[in-house]
């Protein structure tokens, strides 16, 4: 789970956060209480940008069956995986 902060606690103690990120946690900032940045590892982004590059058949959405259940998500749009493409 990333670590949330405001914006005015990074302001304050950006080079901590950085050091944090360094070793590979995720901050997420927010304002007013809502998510609205992500400093993540620069390894991390890489690969968000190879996902968005592959798009849905050659990205998340392949995991979709395997398990009960799983075949009623993907066929219906709603679920797990509708999630993860949403945080993208």
């Amino acid at each position: 789970m990333p670590k949330r902060l405001s914006v005015a606690y990074v302001k304050a103690h950006f080079s901590d956060c950085i050091r944090k990120v360094e070793a590979g946690a995720a901050v997420v900032i927010t304002r007013h209480g809502k998510s609205v940045v992500a400093l993540v590892p620069a390894a991390e982004l890489q690969e968000l940008d190879r996902l968005r590059a592959a798009g849905p058949a050659a990205g998340l959405a392949t995991l979709a069956g395997g398990w009960k259940g799983s075949e009623e998500k993907r066929e219906s749009g709603k679920g797990a995986f509708v999630a993860i493409f949403r945080l993208f």
